[in-house]
C-alpha cells in the first residue's frame, strides 16, 4: 500500500499542478496523502520531515533566488538586456535571425539573467526578426528555448542557474565542475538545435508559409496571467507578477555598461570558485554554530552569490542614471524571488516525505541496479523526477536528498569523479523537465500567443532530444575518459 500511496500522491501533484494549481497547496496535501496510505503519522510527516526539508532547501539556496532575482530586474528596468539583444540582432542581420534569437538568449542567461526576464524580452524581438525574415512565428518559442533552456542552464561550465548550483553542496563541486564535457555537452545542444531550426524555416520558405498571423499583444498579458504564473513558479527563480513592477528606462544603454555585469558574474564566479576561496582559512565552519559543515559544503554557493551581488554594484554603478527608479525595481526583484523559491522548496518537501517512506527504499534499490552504471541510473533517476515535477530543480533536489550521499559512497568506492556525477546529473535534470506541463514552456508558448499544437514539437526536438544526445555523450565519455 506504501508503493501505492507515493505513486497516487504523485499523480496528484502532476494532475493539479498542470491544472495550475498552487504547489504551496499542491505539495504538503500530496505528501500528506502519500504518507496516510503509508500507514505513516501525518503530523509528524509534516512538520518533521516536510518542513525540515523545505527549509533546508530555502537554507541552502535562497541567496541565489534572491540575488538572482535582484539582478535580472536592474539589467531589465535600466534597458541593459534589450541592449544586448538589439546589439546580436543588429550585427547578424536578417540572414542568421534564428542564430541571433538562440545568442542574444545564451549571452544574458549565461550571464546571470533570470529566464524570465529574458523571455519578456526577447519574443518581441524575436518576432519583428522573424516577421521581417518571414519565418513563421511558431518557431520562435523553440529559438528562445535553446538559447535560454538548454546548454546556459545545465552544461556551460560556470553558469549561475540555480540547476548548477543545486549538486555543488551535495557533492562538494564547483560551478565549473567537468568544464571539458560542459562545453562538448554544449555544442551538442547548440549545433543539432541550430540545425534543426534552421532546417525547420528552409522547408517552412520552400512551401511559401511566411510568418503567420500577429502576436496580438500576447507579450504584454502573459505576466498578468494567473495560470502562467503558477506554472512558471516552479521553473525558474523569477515570478512573471513583478515584471510590471518597477520602472523601465526610456534612455538608450551602451554597450559597455548593458555586457560588463554579465561578465563580472563569469569572471568573480571562477575566481572565487578557483582562486579565492580554496585559499582561506575556513576551519571555523566545522564549528555547530555554523552547522558543523566543511568548504566543500558551501563554497558553490558562496561564489555564485558573490559573483551575482557584485554584478549588482555594477549594474547600478555603470546604470544609475538610467533606473529612475532604484527602490521600486529592487523591491520588484526581490519580491520576485520569493514565491519561485517557497514554490520548489515544497516540492523538496514533498520529496523529503516520499524519499522517508519505507515503501520508497525498493525504488531506491531498483535505481541503483538499473544496467549501466552509477552514471545511467543518476541521470534516469534525474530525468523521471523533474519529468514529473515539471521542474528541473525540483527534481534534481528531490533525487539528490535520496541518493546523493550514496552516490558519493559509490564514488568514493568506484574512483568517480564527483565533478562527473555532478555534470550528469544537472543536464539529466534538464531534459525532460521540458515536457508540455513544464512551467517555462507553458509561460514562454503564453508570451508568444501559441500554443502546444503550434510549437510544441520544434521545442521537444531543440530541448529533449538534444539535451538527451549530449547527456549520452557525457556519460560515454566520462565513463571511458573520467571527468576533464
Amino acid at each position: 500500500m506504501g508503493l501505492v500511496g507515493i505513486l497516487i500522491g504523485l499523480g496528484l501533484l502532476v494532475l493539479f499542478a498542470f491544472r495550475g494549481w498552487s504547489v504551496l497547496l499542491l505539495a504538503p496535501f500530496a505528501a500528506l496523502v502519500a504518507a496516510l496510505l503509508g500507514g505513516e503519522p501525518l503530523l509528524a510527516k509534516l512538520t518533521q520531515v516536510f518542513m525540515v526539508s523545505a527549509a533546508g532547501f530555502l537554507a541552502q539556496f535562497f541567496p541565489i533566488f534572491l540575488l538572482g532575482a535582484v539582478f535580472g530586474k536592474l539589467m531589465d528596468d535600466s534597458g541593459a538586456v534589450t541592449a544586448v539583444a538589439g546589439f546580436v540582432a543588429q550585427r547578424l542581420g536578417k540572414r542568421r535571425v534564428v542564430l541571433a534569437v538562440v545568442l542574444a538568449g545564451a549571452l544574458v542567461t549565461y550571464g546571470g539573467v533570470s529566464l524570465f526576464v529574458a523571455f519578456f524580452i526577447i519574443a518581441p524581438m524575436a518576432q519583428s526578426l522573424f516577421r521581417a525574415a518571414a519565418i513563421p512565428r511558431r518557431l520562435i518559442p523553440a529559438a528562445i528555448v535553446l538559447g535560454t533552456s538548454t546548454f546556459t542552464m545545465s552544461a556551460l561550465p560556470g553558469t549561475p542557474s540555480i540547476q548548477n548550483a543545486i549538486p555543488m553542496p551535495f557533492f562538494g563541486t564547483t560551478p565549473f565542475a567537468a568544464p571539458g564535457l560542459g562545453i562538448v555537452a554544449s555544442l551538442i545542444m547548440l549545433g543539432i538545435g541550430l540545425w534543426w531550426l534552421e532546417r525547420a524555416a528552409a522547408k517552412a520558405r520552400r512551401a511559401g508559409e511566411g510568418f503567420g498571423d500577429e502576436m496580438y499583444g500576447a507579450c504584454e498579458h502573459a505576466a498578468d496571467d494567473e495560470l502562467v504564473r503558477e506554472h512558471a513558479t516552479t521553473a525558474r527563480e523569477f515570478d512573471p507578477a513583478e515584471i510590471r513592477h518597477g520602472l523601465r528606462s526610456d534612455l538608450p544603454t551602451p554597450m559597455l555598461s548593458a555586457t560588463l555585469p554579465l561578465v563580472v558574474v563569469v569572471a568573480v564566479n571562477l575566481m572565487m570558485s578557483l582562486l579565492v576561496l580554496p585559499r582561506l582559512d575556513v576551519s571555523y565552519l566545522a564549528e555547530q554554530r555554523f552547522g558543523g559543515t566543511s568548504l566543500a559544503a558551501v563554497a558553490g554557493v558562496w561564489s555564485v552569490s558573490i559573483a551575482l551581488a557584485t554584478a549588482i554594484a555594477v549594474v547600478i554603478a555603470l546604470n544609475r542614471s538610467r533606473l529612475p527608479s532604484l527602490r521600486q525595481t529592487m523591491d520588484a526583484g526581490a519580491n520576485a524571488s520569493a514565491l519561485p523559491v517557497l514554490s520548489v522548496g515544497s516540492l523538496v518537501g514533498f520529496g523529503g516525505v516520499i524519499a522517508a517512506l519505507p515503501a520508497f527504499e525498493p525504488v531506491r534499490d531498483w535505481v541503483l541496479t538499473i544496467e549501466g552504471g552509477p552514471l545511467v541510473s543518476l541521470a534516469f533517476a534525474t530525468n523521471i523526477l523533474a519529468a514529473l515535477t515539471g521542474s528541473a530543480s525540483g527534481g534534481l533536489t528531490i533525487a539528490l536528498d535520496a541518493l546523493g550521499e550514496t552516490y558519493v559512497n559509490i564514488a568514493a568506492q568506484t574512483g568517480i569523479d564527483l565533478s562527473l556525477l555532478h555534470r550528469v546529473a544537472v543536464i539529466g535534470s534538464g531534459t525532460l523537465d521540458i515536457l508540455p506541463h513544464n512551467g517555462a514552456v507553458v509561460s514562454l508558448l503564453a508570451i508568444c500567443g501559441l500554443s502546444h499544437r503550434d510549437s510544441y514539437f520544434d521545442i521537444f526536438m531543440v530541448g529533449i532530444v538534444t539535451s538527451l544526445l549530449a547527456l549520452l555523450a557525457v556519460i560515454a565519455l566520462g565513463s571511458v575518459l573520467g571527468s576533464f
